[in-house]
This record gives C-alpha cells, structure tokens and sequence, in this order.
C-alpha cells in the first residue's frame, strides 16, 4: 500500500498558488494587477484566536491590504473576511489615543489625558502598596489575549493568586473535561485527521471557531465523500453543510452521546486491544461502600495502580506489557472487593436510562436517529480501518509494521461547554472517542504538542498562603488531584477572589472571570482594593446580568467611595468597559505590537508537527499608546519584581520583544521554540539567540518543525513522540500517558463529602460535591432548569457569533458591519405560529433575570424549543466610535442583559455563580425565555438603553460615513 504524495496547500490541485499572479496585459490599457504596496510584512492575524499567518500590504507607511500567508501552517493562505477586515481594525475611529485619568462619575465616560509617566507612577504607587500589605488585594483578570504565560507569570512574581484569564467563561469545560480525561482536549489541543477520517461529528461547533483550519478541512471531507454529522440546536455555519444536522435540544449533548455509548456496549462494538493498551479501563477499582478508600485505585507498594492478570489469577502492575489484563468481573485482593474500571463503565451505561428510547424525548432526537448514528459509527470504526504501511515501536519497545486507524473523528467547542453540565458533556465525548479506539489514530481525533500530558497535567494551582513582597511558589492557575491541592483556608473558605480550586469550583482550571466583579463588589471573600484588566468587556458582552454588573462597577458605599474602590483597564478601543475605569492605559492594535504565539501558552502546532509564531510592528502607531505586555513588564521593574529586575535593581527587560527572546521558563526553554542557541540551529530547547525575532520575521513570522511519520500517531503510547517531547521540555519522562477514563482524582473528592480525608469541605457543601463530583461522566440537567417554572419560560436561548465577527472587535468594523449590523431573534416557524408571531415582529424576550427587546426572525433550522441570535452586536451609545443612530445602539440587542450570573437561592440559602459546578466555567446557554409580542408602539428600537457616554478628550468624531482606499487611489491617479 502506497502513501499518496502530498498535495499543496489546499485539497483541489485548481486552488494551487500560481507562479505569476498577474493578470495578462489585454491591450486595452486597463491595469487589472496594479502593485498595491512597497513592502509586504508577513505576520500573525489577531481577527479572531485562529492565529493564521497574513501578508500585510504597506504602502506609504500605511496597511494598504491584507491577504493569506500561502506558506503559513494554520490556513495556507486561506484568508477570511474577519482576517482582510483587519484594516478597518487597524484604522477604526474607536482607537484610544492617549492613557487616561477619570474625571466624571465612574461610567460617565469623562476623562482627562495625561501623560504615560504619570499613568505608571499611578499604577506603581497602588500596587506598590498593596504588594507591601496583601497582595491577594490585586485582582488580574485578562480577556483573549494570548499571552497568559506571561500575564500568569507577572502575577506569581507580584505574589496574587487572584489572576484568571478567558477560559473560565468561554471553554474551560471543553479544556478540562479533554485534560482530565486523554491529557488533552479540542480547539488548541488537537484536531481531526482531515486527510483520512471518513466520519466526522461536530458537538456545539460555531463557525466563529477556528474558521479556517475547519473549512479547509471540510472541503477535504466533501471532496472524499466522508460523512459529516453535526449536532448543534442551530442549523448556520459548518452545521448547514452537514450531511447529517441533529437539532438536538441544549444541554443534552451529554445524554446523547452516553445513549451512544450505551448502543455501542450493547453491540459489543467497542475497542478492546485499543482499551487495554492506552486506557484505565483494566485499573481495578475498590469497592468497599463507607471505606475511606471506596472508588480508589488498587496500587502496588509503589503506587502503580494494577490490574487482574486473566492468566496468571493474580493482580498485576496495569503497564506491565506482558499483562493479560482481565476488563471485567470482580476479584477479591487483600480482602477488599475490586472490579475493573471498564466493569464500572458497563454497569452504568448499559443501564436502560441511557437507551435511545429513554433519552430521545429529552434530548428531542428520535430514538430510531440515536440509534441509526451509533450503528454508523461503528460501522466505520469497525468495518473501514485504515491502515498506513508506517513502521513504529512503542513505549515499552513494541515494533510494528504498520499503523492502525479508525477513521471516526470529533471536534467539540463552545456549545457544549457553556452549560452547568458542559464538564460532564465533554468527557462523555471522549469516552465514546476512546471506547471506539480513535484517539490519535489515522482517521480519528489527534493531538497537537505539547500535547498530549498526563491527565491530568501539571502543575497544581499556587497562591493559598500569600504573602508581602512574595512570590507564590508557583503559578495561580493549575490543575488539582485531589481537596489537598484546593486553595481554602482551614475553614474550608476560598482563598481567591473568583472562589477558584474553592469546593464551589474544585477543577477551576481557567479561572471564574465572569464572577470577579460581583466577588470584588461584595467583598466576597474578601474585599480588595484594585481590579486591573485587560482587553475584556466586561461592562457588557463578557458579563452575565449587564444591567446589575454595570451598577456594581458604579455602587458606593456609606461613605460616598466606590465599592470596587480602584479599576485599571487596558484596552486599545473605547469599548463599553473603558468608561468604567479609573484609570486607562492605552493599547496598540495587533499590527503595532509584539506578540508571542507560544508552545508556553496557546502554540500554532498542528498533529503532525510543532509551530509556534509571532506578531511585529509591520506599521508605528500614530498615537501615544503602548502594547501592554510591555506596560506590564515596566511596571514589573518598577515594582522590582524578582525575575523582572537585575542584582543592582535595573530592568531586566527593555519591552515584550526582549522578553521574548531572552526570557527562559527554565532553562533553556523560553516562550519560543525556533532557532534557539547563539547560532539558531537549536529548536525547543537552547540559549537565547538575539536574532531570534529576525529569524521569525523572515521566515514569515512563524517556525514549524514537522515529524518524522514515525512519531505522528499514538503520541500517548509512541516512544518516537515521547522521547521528542521530553527534548523540547512537554513532558519530564518519557514514559506512556493512560487515558483516565475513570477519573481517580474526582473520587477522592467524593470520599471527602463523604467525611474522609485530612481535608473535607464544609457541611453546606458536601451534598453538591458529592452530586457533581462523579468519576465517571453522567448527565443531569442544567441548573436552571430545576430553579425555573418551565412552563412559564418554555424556550431555550443561545447566543453564538457569526464567521465574520468574533467577540466585540469584529462587530465595530465598519466593513464587517455592513453584513450584520443588526441581530434578529431566530424562531422556529411552527414555535412562532403557535405564539402568533411573523416575520420581524418585535417582542420582549424574558426570563427570571429581566427582559430585553429585539427584532424575530423565523427559520426553520433550530430546534423547535430554541431561540438564539448574534452575540456583541448590540452596542451602548457613545461606545466603539459609532454613530448614536447606529443600528448596533438602536436595533442591535444583547442577550446577556437577561443571563443571570448567579444560580436560585439553594435550600441553605445560598446562590451560587451561574456556572459549572465542578470548573465553574460560566453557563452562558442555560438560560430559559419565554417571548412576547411587543405593543405597536413599543416596536422598531431596542431595550433595554442606557445613558450615553461621554467622548474621551481629543477623541475622533465619529464619521458619516467610513472609507478606506480613495487616498491611495487619488494618488496614484496623479501619479498617471
């Protein structure tokens, strides 16, 4: 069997890049291929978090035009509409100019400018005395910035563990449900095999995500006639194209998929050789109900968990490869009752409540579908195995002649973690990737480095006991094995702001940003005094109950001083949460700056090859602002921060460029991985080259090491990619990482509900940890389900973002604003005829929270008890340089005005946040409506308005009209 040759960048060899690009001269003096620019600078997108590689048109020292980099490794030169918006991003009228100082009310908009010496002298002198008394009293929250690696590692060195980024409200139920469960996850941690899968299924995908790589890849599956099966409520985007679209009913996916599994059982069509060699499954399991170990893993005196040799009659080390390990019954070892993990997954999914006829009215999918997918997915599992002629040896020294595959593959995104049960959702998808073998297999789900890492990985969360002028022993965000590694005080009660690696939040993996201002609002569980963020709307669309957010960040108390007493926020656009700050340090756009796309952080790599990329100033800014991760290292040395600061107290940096290229994790690693050592000739690991940046830039901005095809596949199991990975610093040995399928970690979480263990959470919070805290994935109902009269409010509501916008910075693009300046409603047709509702009428859209006014439109792709629009196109007048009879400030409407941010009052008493309860990832798409027809004069213009804000001082006008392009034309008209 023969490897077929590679292709280039695209599938279709008509989409090939051409030699000469030009247009033939057709005599009739018309210049169809007129040269655009004088220089053409390859760098890194910042449209949306694909990161894919651009070419950046300069002409007269200005961005002339944007296109795809044909080389890059994430799009090949697929370019997008948000990708060649990026001038209007660059050049938008929202742009802030200088740093400012509130003047006005908080909220007002009314601000001063003043100079950048005296804005870091104002944030020194505040942090200064904090770090001097409490450093748990700085709060540091940052949005989609890419570069946590070092925002996290800023924040060790200044001593707060209060420090979270994105994940927590966006995808860290996708990120930890993967991590602790194969060591890795979706989006940034893996992708599809697009080359050889022949089934590919997408859980809660929106066409915003990853837009490129997925269409690229798409086509490839068009073209080869694989099958695509999507399941998502809304039928727009890569669900519109499907083969196959399950409307299912939101935050049901996970019973879906478990009902899945259940017919796979049922089957016999699961992996076993596959199960045994790379999973848990043959771990035997305690089970002694009311024991302190009950659900632990059975271990030998070095702690390696065993397993029932089927032949010897006697438990065995579970990794020895000469095992014959036994997958069920139950076996009596020093008088304790244990059984196999996989004995575990049977008995509860074979259980008549996971069947197709169970679950289907639930989920709004009919039984026969639920069963006709599973019979579809193990058929191709099972009955179409690939198999490439690759030699390979693994871990344990195993040759093999040839790699096996079975071409099922997933991918799975925000539409399955934004609910309370989202954890427990996308560990049931991978148990069913896992149980039909296709985890980094030809055809199936692969990993991209660093990953895969044990799961769960390292390192555990830091910053318990915090202390003056100290750094924390480690970074504040982590991955926890168990309630030692919590961070609670000896009364079980958190130690962050945001109540992370708290009982209420155990696997926090990213963090609870969406509940950092009501914390710091309420002084709960301790008050603070500054809150600095960036890059993070969190005064509109990254809050939950806008309405109650935007009166916490403006509430006082009984002594006139706000409660939220100081709030530092950097942004490079006037956004609805610049008004809300004190104190404003302005950012550059992406076409000024450094940035740093890191293997430290959230890398470029694809499965077969590590990359990683930067961003650099291909233009000088025109106005005085500054990248902030060079802020933030400045006022790391002024603060004197160990590791920002020589012996003899100068700055050991000069910007975030000399950062980058000097700065070692530990040594030898840094946060790029390319031509490292004094000559570049060393990757992953090496001394600092100073000519490293240039080496970027010219080789387009990114580096990308491709594997041998040895290495590609069973990265988890392939000594090949292990001894690889130890070189470049992903893992400390090479040693085989084991799928969790069983999640030992989550047990003992349990046990301490359960009253076992140095470390148990308080008596109000043992029935939740006991409930949610199961190491096998389950289902339940969303939260609010069981807090909401579903009669009263019928309807499910979701939000998602179109392909061409991507949080608020596309929705203020002028180019991007003449195809969607506007959300709708979309109702079902049958849903809206039964309310007696047509076509752009205007209703209120209500729920426990509040109500908010917006335009329907019908459709008959959504589930039938489903309504969604567009997220962040609704704008709050004075905001994001927009005219005030902008259709975003009129007609535009933001659903999160009615998503509460807490949960209903418990039988306790308490209200938690409206989040996951084992990560607290935010549960955005829980939230139950119902609608109702607007009165005749109530129509044509949204609700709820809030007060204008103000202009800040010198602030652009904003335009009637926005162009881009006439003065390059003009000129080179009068150049003819």
């Amino acid at each position: 069997m023969s490897r077929p040759a590679p292709r280039g960048a695209n599938s279709a060899p008509s989409q090939r890049p051409l030699a000469d690009s030009r247009a033939p001269n057709e005599g009739d003096g018309v210049e169809t291929s007129p040269d655009v620019s004088d220089r053409i600078a390859k760098t890194t997108c910042y449209m949306c978090a694909c990161r894919c590689g651009i070419d950046v048109h300069i002409k007269d020292g200005k961005v002339r035009y944007i296109n795809g980099n044909k080389d890059h490794p994430v799009n090949r030169g697929v370019i997008c509409g948000k990708g060649s918006a990026g001038i209007m991003q660059h050049y938008s009228p929202a742009r802030l100019r200088k740093p400012l100082l509130r003047t006005g009310p908080r909220g007002s908009g009314e601000f001063r400018e003043i100079e950048w010496e005296e804005a870091l002298t104002i944030a020194t002198e505040r942090l200064s005395a904090i770090r001097r008394t409490d450093p748990r009293k700085l709060a540091f929250f940052t949005g989609r910035d890419q570069s946590q690696s070092l925002t996290g590692w800023w924040a060790s060195k200044f001593g707060t563990p209060n420090f979270a980024a994105h994940g927590g409200f966006c995808s860290v139920n996708m990120a930890a449900g993967g991590l602790y469960t194969i060591g890795g996850s979706f989006w940034e941690f893996g992708e599809p095999d697009w080359d050889n899968t022949k089934y590919f299924m997408l859980f809660g995908v929106a066409e915003d995500h990853d837009s490129n790589p997925i269409k690229i890849g798409l086509g490839k599956l068009k073209a080869r006639g694989a099958k695509v099966v999507s399941i998502n409520p809304c039928r727009t985007g890569y669900n519109a194209i499907a083969d196959d679209w399950i409307g299912i009913r939101p935050g049901t996916d996970g019973l879906f998929v478990l009902a899945l599994v259940h017919e796979l059982l049922k089957a016999g069509c699961v992996d076993l050789d596959y199960l045994l060699r790379y999973t848990n499954a043959p771990v035997l399991v305690v089970q002694e109900p009311g024991s302190a170990d009950d659900g632990l893993f059975v271990r030998d005196d070095g702690g390696n968990p065993l397993a029932w040799d089927r032949m010897a009659k006697r438990p065995v080390n579970a990794l020895d490869p000469e095992a014959k390990p036994a997958l069920t019954g139950s076996y009596e070892i020093g008088g304790r009752r244990c059984v196999p993990v996989f004995q575990l997954i049977a008995e509860r999914y074979l259980d008549e409540t996971y069947s197709p006829n169970a679950v289907a009215e639930r989920c709004g999918v009919a039984a026969d579908t639920i069963r006709r997918i599973a019979a579809e997915l193990a058929h191709v599992a099972f009955e179409q195995t690939i198999e490439l002629p690759i030699a390979w040896t693994d871990w344990a020294g195993r040759r093999r002649e040839t790699i096996k595959g079975r071409p099922v593959s997933m991918h799975a995104m925000r539409g399955i973690s934004a609910h309370s049960n989202g954890f427990h959702a996308c560990r049931a998808i991978h148990l069913l990737q896992v149980l039909l073998g296709t985890v980094d297999v030809p055809g199936g789900f692969r990993f991209k480095p660093p990953y895969p890492r044990s799961a769960p990985p390292g390192p555990k969360p830091c910053g318990k006991d915090a202390q003056p002028m100290t750094p924390l022993d480690g970074m504040p965000l982590g991955f926890v094995c168990g309630p030692d590694d919590l961070l609670v005080d000896e009364a079980g009660r958190p130690t962050r702001i945001d109540k992370a690696y708290s009982w209420e939040a155990p696997l926090a993996a990213h963090g609870l940003m969406h509940s950092v201002i009501r914390n710091v609002w309420a002084g709960d569980p301790y008050p603070i005094d500054t809150l600095l963020m960036y890059m993070s709307n969190m005064a509109w669309n990254s809050s939950m109950n806008t309405v109650e957010t935007i009166a916490m960040l403006t509430d006082k108390d009984a002594a006139g001083a706000y409660k939220i007493p100081f709030i530092i926020y950097s942004d490079a656009y006037y956004s609805e949460t610049v008004a809300f700050a004190d104190l404003v340090l302005p950012d550059t756009t992406y076409l000024e700056r450094h940035d740093c796309i890191s293997l430290l952080d959230r890398p470029i790599s694809h499965a077969d090859g590590a990359a990683d990329a930067i961003r650099h100033p291909v233009v000088q800014p025109d106005r005085d602002v500054r990248p902030f991760q060079s802020v933030l290292i400045e006022l790391g040395a002024r603060l004197g921060l160990p590791c920002f600061v020589d012996e003899d107290g100068s700055a050991k940096y000069r910007d975030y460029a000399d950062y980058i290229v000097n700065h070692e994790r530990i040594p030898g690693i840094g946060p790029l991985a390319g031509w490292r050592g004094k000559n570049g000739d060393a990757i992953g690991r090496g001394d600092a080259n100073p000519d490293q940046l240039q080496r970027y830039i010219d080789n387009g901005g990114f580096w990308h090491h491709d594997f041998s095809d040895e290495q590609r596949y069973y990265k988890m199991g392939n000594r090949a990619y292990l001894d690889f990975a130890v070189e470049m610093g992903f893992i400390l040995k090479a040693e085989p990482i084991v799928f969790q399928l069983y999640s030992e970690p989550i047990q003992r979480f349990r046990l301490a509900a359960r009253g076992h263990g140095k470390v148990q959470p308080p008596d109000a919070e043992r029935g939740r940890i006991e409930a949610y805290m199961d190491p096998l994935p389950f289902w339940y109902a969303p939260l609010e389900d069981d807090t909401v009269d579903l009669e009263k409010y019928p309807l499910h509501a979701l939000t998602q973002r179109p392909m061409h916008m991507y949080h608020s910075w596309g929705s203020q693009n002028a180019w991007l604003r003449q195809i969607t300046s506007q959300n709708r409603l979309f109702v079902h047709t049958q849903t809206a005829t039964g309310l007696g509702l047509s076509d752009d009428d205007w209703v209120w859209i209500e729920s426990i929270n509040g109500r908010v006014k917006g335009q329907i439109k019908l459709v008959d792709g959504v589930n039938p008890d489903t309504v969604w629009t567009w997220n962040a196109v609704g704008k709050r007048r004075g905001s994001w340089g927009l005219k005030d009879d902008a259709a975003e400030n009129n007609r535009g409407f933001l659903l999160n005005h009615i998503i509460g941010d807490q949960t209903a009052v418990d039988a306790t008493g308490k209200r938690y946040s409206n989040s996951d309860p084992v990560t607290g990832q935010a549960a955005w798409f829980d939230v139950r409506v119902r609608i109702v027809k607007c009165a005749p004069q109530e129509a044509g213009f949204t609700e709820p308005q809030f007060e204008r804000f103000a202009q800040p001082p010198h602030f652009e006008p904003s335009p009637e009209v926005l162009r881009f392009g006439a003065a390059f034309r003009m000129k080179r008209e009068a150049a003819e």
